[in-house]
């Protein structure tokens, strides 16, 4: 089969936990030997214009086709409110798409940055959708269902009026409009959005962005309703979808599945003089809670744990200079950065007890599984989602989310009790395998002609028009160091005129830790590049151009790089392209 998954964000750039659900996925299923291709989501800049928001790479022998999203009206919409959720832009190229690669199966795995008119789309071209859930965007625009003073959410009142103090709450530039609008009871607010809706009330300010926020919950729910399937990875996820409108009969539940491969089912077995090696695997921003785990293990006292906290420390800043200042008189806290995905296996070996402290809803995060593989005994906050797979007691501990003391207990009790580390690993159960959950995928594919398949037409269908003269791109993507120090820039020239280039760099910790063990003064992580340039460029005759920070420049042709080799330039100075794209290479070259 010919099968297409889209996602809000993608690898090489990103890779938490949906991402590499995705990516997992995509490789088994070519493995199997169908043609998989990935559309995915990417922050792009707000003053794009409209042609350069697509482009396409390779990864791994997957087709990845990329629509670089921005919160700012774009295409014929005006309103980034109702772009958020119906960007009629991402929808013409998603029908370009199904044109031109024509797939047997689309199967959703994230609607941010894309939107659910893509459902619309699916449906006019009569291509079975399914949808899996990996968090709770389609009835919360902030995928959390947490509202701003900690307490849980259930989803939109009956016209949003909930959402909408929400939004004004969490935005700066309504700072003024959110003190009032705190102390308005969700009826009302209610009423105003449904008088908002009707064009009843005269135009102000917000109008549109109130009335598109309004209308969220209705315009999702009936594109999930028109799908072919959901697949619920928790009880949790179906309650709060059929909670919202959602058919129950559409829902069926599967368990994420990982590559078990290479996980030590290694029994945790200490003494009680022993040191506990706690772990923290995640995104280091406010709503995965590390704060909380920083403040309970520093009530520990010394010598008797020490705490390991993965992570990338850029994403929020002013978070994690403030999870360092908390930890800074605390020596058995390390911060150790973040790791390719093919060594969580290694990582999890090192842990005798990974902690999952948020302060949201979490679905079930996809690192819960890594540690069952490992029998490493999971604490976690006490929600619904997380709850399911850690049982407090038989694989794991819960405690009251948010609740510093509580968790510090359960601290506590592990170190204390080397019969109950013990005993909870033992009971650590494997996970599914990546294999198995296909093995479930497919046969729900098999079933697509079923009563309850998707509706080709439902109430409110947009026609969306494919793209024309759609033109795609040509890349490099690889990573390089100028005077041991990430580039300023990196461009792509032919006869001095810049073609395409790069001036953000992702994080390549593998490149780093491999070039550490010879060159002891490479410390800049993130040194990967991508540049995009036409698709017709002749690789024969363009240039490279990596520009240092102090502005010396290093310019290579491009014919002499051989994809998949690393130069090492002189001094401190190196470079290396992962893949390509050009015109005369056709497809892309994936290497590694």
């Amino acid at each position: 089969m010919n099968i297409l998954l889209t996602i809000h964000q993608f690898l090489p750039e990103y890779f938490s936990g949906t991402e590499i659900l995705t990516f997992s996925v995509a490789k088994e299923l070519l493995r199997r030997g169908h043609r998989v291709g990935v559309l995915t989501g990417f922050p792009g800049r707000d003053d794009l214009p409209e042609r350069a928001r697509f482009d396409e790479y390779k990864i791994e022998g997957i087709d990845v086709f990329r629509f670089h999203h921005a919160f700012v009206p774009i295409g014929e919409q005006t309103t980034p409110s109702e772009i958020e959720y119906n960007n009629r832009l991402a929808a013409r190229h998603f029908a370009e798409l199904l044109q031109r690669i024509k797939p047997d199966i689309v199967h959703f795995f994230h609607f941010s940055r894309l939107g659910t008119s893509l459902i619309d789309v699916a449906a006019a071209a009569a291509v079975p959708a399914y949808y899996t859930p990996t968090d709770f965007w389609s009835v919360c625009r902030t995928c959390q269902l947490m509202l701003e003073d900690g307490r849980m959410c259930r989803g939109p009142s009956r016209y949003g009026g909930n959402c909408v103090k929400h939004i004004a709450s969490i935005s700066p530039e309504h700072h003024k409009a959110a003190r009032i609008a705190r102390f308005v009871p969700d009826i009302l607010a209610d009423v105003f959005v449904k008088l908002t809706v009707m064009g009843v009330l005269p135009n102000y300010k917000d109008s549109r962005e109130v009335a598109a926020v309004g209308q969220r919950k209705s315009f999702n729910v009936t594109r999930l309703n028109a799908l072919h399937g959901i697949v619920a990875p928790t009880k949790l996820m179906r309650e709060i979808l059929t909670a919202n409108g959602v058919d129950d009969r559409l829902i069926s539940h599967a368990a994420y599945g990982i590559d078990i491969a290479g996980y030590q089912s290694r029994i945790r077995k200490v003494g009680k003089s022993s040191v506990i090696t706690f772990g923290f695997i995640g995104t280091l921003m406010q709503h995965k809670g590390c704060h909380i785990l920083v403040d309970a293990f520093r009530r520990l006292g010394s010598g008797r744990a020490k705490l390991r906290i993965y992570g990338r420390t850029t994403d929020d800043p002013a978070y994690i200079d403030a999870l360092q200042r908390m930890a800074a008189e605390v020596n058995s806290i390390e911060f150790c950065g973040t790791f390719p995905n093919d060594q969580m296996a290694e990582v999890m070996a090192g842990l005798d007890v990974l902690v999952i402290p948020s302060i949201w809803y979490e679905n079930s995060p996809l690192v819960i599984y890594s540690a069952l593989a490992a029998k490493c005994p999971v604490i976690a906050s006490d929600f619904p989602g997380m709850s399911e797979v850690v049982r407090d007691g038989w694989n794991g501990l819960t405690f009251r989310p948010r609740d510093v003391q509580n968790l510090h207990e359960k601290l506590v009790s592990i170190i204390n009790d080397p019969v109950l580390l013990e005993l909870l690993s033992t009971n650590c159960a494997p996970p599914k395998s990546t294999s198995k959950y296909v093995d479930e995928l497919l046969a729900l594919y098999a079933n697509r002609h079923s009563v309850l398949a998707g509706r080709g037409e439902f109430a409110g269908r947009q026609t969306i028009k494919p793209l024309e003269n759609y033109v795609s791109t040509g890349y490099i993507s690889g990573w390089s160091f100028a005077d041991f120090d990430a580039p300023a820039r990196v461009s792509i020239l032919k006869d001095d005129i810049v073609l395409g280039q790069a001036d953000e760099f992702r994080p390549r910790p593998d490149v780093r830790e491999s070039m550490r063990k010879h060159w002891e003064r490479i410390d800049e992580e993130r040194n990967g590049f991508f540049v995009m340039f036409p698709l017709n460029t002749n690789r024969a005759e363009a240039i490279v151009r990596i520009e240092a920070k102090d502005g010396r420049l290093i310019e290579l042709p491009l014919k002499d790089i051989t994809c998949g080799v690393a130069m090492h330039i002189s001094g401190g100075d190196f470079f290396a392209i992962d893949e390509e794209r050009f015109e005369k290479a056709g497809n892309a070259i994936a290497v590694g």
